[in-house]
């Protein structure tokens, strides 16, 4: 198969933005993630895909808990400051955006987004490039209905 043709045919897919964060030690790690879903009200659960070889793979192995807020659409520069190669802590890259830390994941929530969860793994899958996270909800941070949510295709914000 041509991995250019179905780069381009999921390209052509439109996915809500999330900003996925983690505590590690005394550090916070985040990283920008369209691969998010919803798969289970009863229990509630999500899953989360995250590139095998980033580090934020192994900071959630390891830490066990995460939390995922859903963007907005007035958070697109916010979404781009997680994508960045070599990018600093969360912790800085949140400095001037409101946000708080997670009572359950202790990971930091940015505010003012469509929503934010928290959430406990429950298992991890190999899949392919990416490692699929099936977890747990373990708390709604909050939900607003009435946020535009920030949406990516075809390689761009909309």
């Amino acid at each position: 198969m041509d991995p250019s043709g179905f780069k381009a045919a999921v390209g052509s897919f439109t996915s809500g933005v999330t900003l996925v964060t983690v505590r590690d030690g005394r550090d916070d790690i985040g990283s920008t993630v369209t691969a998010f879903l919803s798969l289970s009200l009863d229990p509630p659960m999500v899953a989360v895909a995250l590139a095998e070889e980033s580090y934020l793979v192994e900071a959630v192995s390891r830490a066990g808990a995460f939390a995922v807020t859903m963007l907005a659409a007035p958070q697109k520069a916010l979404a781009g400051r997680f994508t960045a190669e070599g990018r600093p802590s969360a912790r800085l890259l949140l400095a001037n955006v409101a946000h708080h830390r997670g009572p359950r994941s202790e990971a930091l929530i940015v505010e003012n987004a469509c929503a934010a969860v928290e959430c406990a793994v429950a298992e991890q899958v190999p899949a392919g490039d990416h490692v699929l996270f099936l977890s747990t909800v373990t708390a709604v941070d909050y939900a607003d209905a009435t946020a535009p949510p920030l949406l990516h295709q075809g390689g761009s914000y909309r």
